[in-house]
């Protein structure tokens, strides 16, 4: 779903929603569009159908997570090869290689930037989150 805001006749922005990937779990939309690029928020390993955590270690919540996200980039109108942009962070940078091996399953050209930060905790005290800068077409 695409909410336009409108200003003095401009379009702004458009909001993004879908339930192919988790919903906010605050005061943040899903995604935004302006002017053609897409800005994710960032994506959690929540399966969208149920709301609940995968289960599992580093590996099943990275597929997870950046599954969600490409649901979510491809409702927005973004093609994987087109993200220009990506942040993953991470409990444990031990789990850098994992993680690297379930993203070159999603990326597979076309490499976006990309930034892995260890952090100290996650929302819901997830392993990993994700979230994407992409160009819609």
């Amino acid at each position: 779903m695409l909410l336009d805001f409108i200003i003095g006749g401009k379009k702004m922005k458009n909001i993004i929603s879908t339930d192919k990937a988790p919903q906010a779990i605050g005061p943040y939309s899903q995604a935004i569009e302006v002017n053609g690029m897409v800005f994710t928020s960032g994506v959690i390993p929540i399966v969208p159908a149920t709301g609940e955590l995968v289960t599992g270690d580093i590996t099943a919540q990275a597929d997870q997570a950046i599954g969600n996200l490409k649901a979510l980039l491809e409702e927005s109108g973004v093609a994987m090869e087109n993200v220009v942009k990506t942040t993953v962070f991470i409990k444990n940078m031990d789990d850098f290689g994992k993680v690297n091996e379930v993203y070159a399953k999603y990326f597979t050209s076309q490499f976006p930037a990309r930034s892995c930060v260890e952090v100290a905790r996650l929302p819901k005290d997830v392993l990993i989150e994700i979230e994407a800068i992409g160009i819609k077409g």
